[in-house]
């Protein structure tokens, strides 16, 4: 089993940063591809950033440019920062690792953009 720990979200004005973290624990060998998804109210849950064990960052359409995805696998950590962010990113923000065919999910995180 893999648990993981989301920090870093909160409240931001429109254009402002916020950094997202999340550590793994547990049986921590061999985690894969490790990723953030976020899902707003009434909206499916999305990929957000991924990042492979080779450190291979893959982002969603509407968030190139803006953010980025690092890891730490000494640490088994991953963080997302997010800059100039908009009203639409608003959700609940998930941790996500990939682990021999299984995925663990975080308890997720609220990440509010208003003014």
């Amino acid at each position: 089993q893999v648990q993981l720990v989301e920090s870093g979200g909160g409240l931001v004005q429109p254009g402002g940063s916020l950094r997202l973290s999340c550590a793994a624990a547990g049986s921590v060998s061999s985690i894969g591809t490790m990723a953030w998804y976020r899902q707003a109210p009434g909206k499916q849950r999305e990929l957000v950033a991924a990042i492979t064990i080779r450190s291979t960052t893959s982002y969603a359409d509407s968030v190139k440019g803006r953010f980025t995805i690092s890891r730490d696998s000494a640490k088994n950590t991953v963080s997302l920062q997010m800059n100039s962010l908009k009203p639409e990113d608003t959700a609940v923000y998930y941790c996500n690792v990939q682990k021999w065919g299984f995925a663990y999910w975080g308890q997720g995180i609220q990440v509010t953009v208003s003014s």
